[in-house]
């Protein structure tokens, strides 16, 4: 039996598929990636998870233990795209309400995620005055405070600036570590994938891939070698498929590095600069979902 998993996961509204058959096993410690465009259906997904939405068809399960069991609630966090908390009480006025409502509640545990997450200076101060990078700490605060086995994130990071990012993640990985934290994270900051240990592509309601990062690089992103002409030059043995000339640039597909240096070396004389750019979650991205604008 798997630490989560979903099976035959499917929402209709008005006999519209919205999520489709979405079938997705995680193990304990686990950090998973959800990764897809606008209405893609990731937040539905995550919606039917935690228990928000009831599935038309599918079953969802925690340890064996159902979904929407007060059981299920106690061993998971969520963080929503929109915040819960209560704009005119205190971050601590919030933090210890939302403390009351588990019994398992540790006040030292408490206390630790308070100066990890570096909250001790605006405590006193409104949650509805705070920055959004000082809100979206208090959020990760609220769904860790009863020490969640998963925890969920539903595009956790919109509109942070990288200071604040870089801080959530390393609490948020430390915790991992320590406690065996899993993670389920929807996203649109493409390099947040590249700490997932699996990676699910959504479009349109379905998974359509799904596997390692490294595996979905080697199938999806190749690695692209630019190169920058003197002047006009003619390389015909060298436009093929899924390479591009643009004007006196040279943009190609590569296998491998030494495919690449061996075409650098043939081109020595006619180069006047190059570049080297391996394949990125972007690249996976635009070649699973497309690049039209949605």
């Amino acid at each position: 039996m798997h630490f989560f998993e979903a099976i035959h996961l499917t929402k209709k509204f008005n006999d519209k598929e919205i999520v489709k058959n979405v079938n997705l096993h995680v193990e304990k410690g686990q950090f998973i990636a959800f990764l897809g465009p606008n209405g893609a259906g990731k937040s539905t997904t995550v919606e039917m998870l935690i228990g928000l939405l009831t599935p038309t068809i599918g079953e969802i399960s925690l340890e064996g233990i159902k979904v929407n069991s007060e059981k299920f609630r106690n061993k998971i966090g969520v963080v929503f795209q929109d915040s819960l908390l209560d704009r005119d009480l205190t971050v601590m006025e919030n933090l210890k309400t939302r403390a009351n409502l588990y019994q398992n509640f540790d006040s030292e545990y408490f206390n630790q995620i308070i100066i990890k997450l570096e909250l001790e200076a605006i405590l006193k101060q409104q949650y509805g005055v705070l920055s959004g990078g000082q809100r979206r700490r208090v959020d990760i605060a609220r769904a860790l405070i009863h020490q969640p086995e998963l925890l969920f994130l539903d595009e956790p990071s919109t509109g942070l600036d990288i200071q604040t990012r870089n801080k959530i993640w390393q609490v948020l990985n430390e915790i991992r570590k320590t406690k065996q934290l899993t993670i389920i994270l929807t996203t649109h900051y493409l390099e947040e994938v590249e700490y997932a240990d699996y990676v699910y592509v959504l479009d349109h309601g379905e998974i359509i891939a799904e596997n390692t990062l490294d595996n979905l690089k080697k199938e999806y992103a190749h690695d692209q070698l630019i190169i920058h002409f003197k002047g006009s030059s003619k390389f015909c043995d060298l436009i093929e498929r899924n390479n591009q000339q643009i004007g006196q640039d040279l943009k190609l597909i590569t296998n491998s590095n030494i495919e690449a240096i061996n075409i650098l070396d043939d081109l020595k004389n006619e180069i006047s600069s190059f570049e080297m750019r391996p394949g990125s979650v972007n690249d996976i991205f635009l070649e699973l979902t497309g690049k039209e604008i949605r």
